[in-house]
């Protein structure tokens, strides 16, 4: 079982510590620009850090089920490699945005790109367990004759 989903697991936990560091980076920020909670106002460089972190969180539970659906019910490996490019283009996401507001724009879009490759593996895989599952239909094996 575990051999089933120790890249998904692992891929989970990186983007735990991901999801910490953005973190780690508004309570710096809130550091350098003096700017105490509840506040979210500021100079526009904690603003775009601040927005950048937020919009990842928002982000994270979608990519989670997917990431998760697509390795359980598509393929393990590949969910795992889309996994990661998707973190690494929400870092590259962070860093731009951390810079100035356009340099978020090609990262975004990359990893909304990898976010719509995972729903159709995810839908794909749930699709063939459910005919093969319930209607008797191997489109795998239908494939291969």
């Amino acid at each position: 079982m575990l051999d089933q989903i120790h890249l998904l697991a692992a891929v989970t936990v990186l983007g735990v510590l991901e999801q910490a560091y953005f973190f780690l980076q508004v309570i710096y920020a809130r550091r350098v620009f003096g700017i105490s909670p509840p506040k979210i106002s500021g100079p526009p460089e904690f603003e775009r850090i601040f927005r950048a972190q937020v919009n990842s969180s928002e982000y994270f539970p979608i990519f989670l089920a997917l990431l998760w659906q697509a390795g359980l019910f598509f393929h393990q490996g590949l969910a795992a490699a889309l996994g990661l490019l998707y973190l690494c283009a929400r870092y590259c996401y962070f860093m731009g945005y951390r810079a100035s507001s356009s340099e978020r724009l090609a990262p975004i879009y990359f990893s909304t790109g990898v976010l719509w490759i995972l729903i159709a593996a995810s839908a794909l895989g749930i699709l063939h367990f459910f005919l093969s599952h319930y209607v008797g239909l191997n489109i795998l094996q239908l494939l291969t004759v």
